[in-house]
């Protein structure tokens, strides 16, 4: 599983790289940075400071999206990175619906896709993930992302035949003269208590970000600049359980400014 996760991943790659060599092949793409600032963070120092690249686009075959954090620990160490660290994922999805040209929708589903991620980072952090994902069409949402990973781990931590439920969404509610954005993901990685090698455990990532557009508040551009809150809760962060003795559930808010370009 794992020389396919990684084969794929690497077709995915280059077929992603051809849209820097063919611009009409691109459809959007969006480009961010965030600064976090947070408390009560578990197993790594409790007070982080994080800045975020994100890129995300849509392309004649799939989609992308990537995000590298560089974390900073307010001047405290990690016992395993130091002051500061950095982690990031590419996540890229082919489109069946695109690939073959044909409308791939029934019911609530709006497309199928194969979905793919790469994990990276300091330390015992690699992963590689692959299954199917689908587009959705729920009421409301500007967007519905459901995708289902095999998951393989790396490492001391390895693990086969883990299973990962990923929904991402966005959700915009019209405030006043501007609008609150809500949108995020959840990590699900599904009974992996007996399956993996007693290392990586089932873990629930819930992660939302909930943003006032406040360049749209004040007339310099729409879904451009944003302030809000990004509340994460974690149960078995990075997949250690948590017992009496060492505490690994998250449950804490980061104040929020980001900027898209």
């Amino acid at each position: 599983m794992n020389r396919i996760c990684k084969g794929l991943m690497l077709a995915g790659s280059l077929l992603a790289g051809a849209q820097a060599n063919a611009g009409d092949l691109l459809q959007w793409q969006n480009n961010s940075l965030t600064y976090l600032y947070g408390k009560d963070f578990a197993i790594n120092p409790e007070i982080q400071q994080t800045v975020t690249f994100e890129h995300a686009d849509a392309w004649k075959y799939g989609d992308n999206f990537l995000f590298i954090d560089k974390i900073f620990y307010n001047g405290k160490k990690d016992g395993n990175v130091g002051p500061n660290t950095y982690y990031g994922e590419f996540s890229p999805r082919l489109s069946f619906g695109k690939i073959f040209d044909q409308k791939l929708e029934f019911g609530p589903i709006k497309d199928v896709l194969l979905a793919m991620t790469y994990e990276f980072g300091e330390g015992d952090n690699e992963s590689y993930l692959i299954g199917p994902g689908f587009d959705l069409a729920i009421p409301g949402f500007d967007y519905f992302q459901l995708n289902f990973y095999n998951r393989q781990t790396e490492g001391s931590r390895a693990g086969d035949n883990v299973w990962q439920i990923t929904p991402v969404w966005s959700y915009t509610i019209p405030v006043g003269r501007s609008d609150i954005l809500i949108d995020g993901f959840i990590d699900w990685v599904v009974d992996n208590d007996k399956n993996a090698k007693g290392e990586y455990h089932a873990n629930l990532h819930i992660n939302p970000q909930i943003k006032y557009d406040l360049g749209k508040a004040l007339k310099l551009g729409d879904k451009q600049l944003y302030v809000g809150i990004e509340y994460d809760y974690w149960k078995n962060k990075y997949g250690v359980k948590d017992t009496p003795y060492f505490d690994t559930d998250q449950n804490t808010a980061s104040l929020l400014l980001k900027y898209h370009f």
